[in-house]
């Protein structure tokens, strides 16, 4: 037997990373009416809905707070194939450990139980073994998810090997093609005003003639809060015309174009647009900046390392279930 050394904490890849595969796609393809049952062998070990459940529970939680009917059930779906998939991959992991005579010493273990006892519960032993009990699990089946937890750990950071740096012109090529990650939303505060030209009725210089008259009156130094409430004939009238922060994509086009390339406090000129009036005001402007190159770099190289590290992953994996006998249900 050989006692696997290797540092634990190398390589912690998200275990959801895994893309979903085709051999999962029939396990959950209708909601399951039993208690419990077979969802997938691997190798001869079983994989029961239970455990496909209880990794999908805090997920599934969230779902039914945001979804309801067949989009709920669509969305559960979803999240117990991954779960099953991902059931999948670590059982296949684990046997590769155990198939290479790999072992865990029992005092890493052990700490690891010590580290959750104290950095979870205070340190509280009775604590943790009464929690424990209440969710059904043993102190020794906790142990043993832990070393599976351990296990898959080591084989990862065992069978991924990435450079630990990344080249210069890679992380600029991608800090140039990401531009947009870097930079924060733009937004602008902005107020309105809205008269309607009402051209179909032959009023539209009536209209226009409003529309300059109180353009003047805010020129004038009028409060555009307090002309907005009297003059402005959209459902912000109320609010003085105040449109609260604002994002692109927000307005149409071209008040859009005038809003975000106002300088803050200025009061537009007459916008004609769809057969209506418009006055605007910035009253404060925010994000829209980039951050540099250089703030960036120490980020982009991790994301690049990790990235590079999920590939290798996949591909590792990959070839565990191409060798494998995999059966769902």
């Amino acid at each position: 037997m050989r006692t696997f050394v290797r540092p634990f904490t190398a390589v912690s890849l998200a275990v959801c990373a895994f893309a979903l595969l085709p051999i999962c796609c029939s396990a959950f393809a209708q909601e399951a009416q039993v208690v419990d049952g077979m969802a997938a062998i691997v190798n001869g070990d079983v994989i029961t809905f239970s455990q496909v459940r209880q990794l999908s529970a805090p997920r599934e939680k969230l779902l039914r707070s945001q979804f309801t009917g067949q989009d709920l059930e669509n969305k559960l779906k979803e999240v117990r194939q991954l779960a099953l998939k991902d059931l999948i991959d670590r059982r296949l992991i684990i046997q590769a450990f155990k198939k290479e005579s790999y072992q865990i010493p029992d005092h890493i273990v052990d700490q690891r139980v010590h580290d959750i006892i104290r950095e979870s519960f205070g340190g509280d032993r009775n604590t943790f073994i009464k929690t424990l009990e209440a969710q059904n699990y043993s102190l020794g089946e906790f142990k043993e998810k832990e070393m599976e937890r351990i296990m898959v750990q080591a084989m990862r950071s065992h069978n991924v090997k990435t450079q630990m740096i990344a080249s210069p012109t890679k992380i600029e090529d991608y800090y140039r093609k990401h531009h947009d990650e870097f930079t924060t939303k733009e937004e602008i505060k902005l107020r309105m005003i809205m008269i309607s030209g009402q051209k179909d009725t032959g009023n539209a210089q009536a209209q226009k003639a409003l529309a300059e008259e109180v353009l003047g009156r805010l020129a004038a130094g009028g409060e555009f809060e307090q002309t907005a409430q009297v003059y402005s004939e959209d459902s912000t009238k109320d609010n003085g015309g105040d449109w609260g922060w604002i994002g692109r994509n927000t307005l149409a086009v071209p008040l859009e174009k005038f809003a975000f390339n106002m300088p803050v406090g200025r009061i537009s000129s007459i916008i004609d647009y769809a057969g209506n009036y418009y006055i605007l005001k910035v009253e404060d402007k925010r994000g829209g900046t980039t951050k540099s190159l250089a703030e960036m770099r120490a980020d982009i190289e991790k994301k690049l390392i990790q990235d590079e590290a999920a590939q290798i992953q996949e591909r590792w994996v990959a070839t565990l279930r191409k060798k494998a006998y995999i059966r769902t249900f």
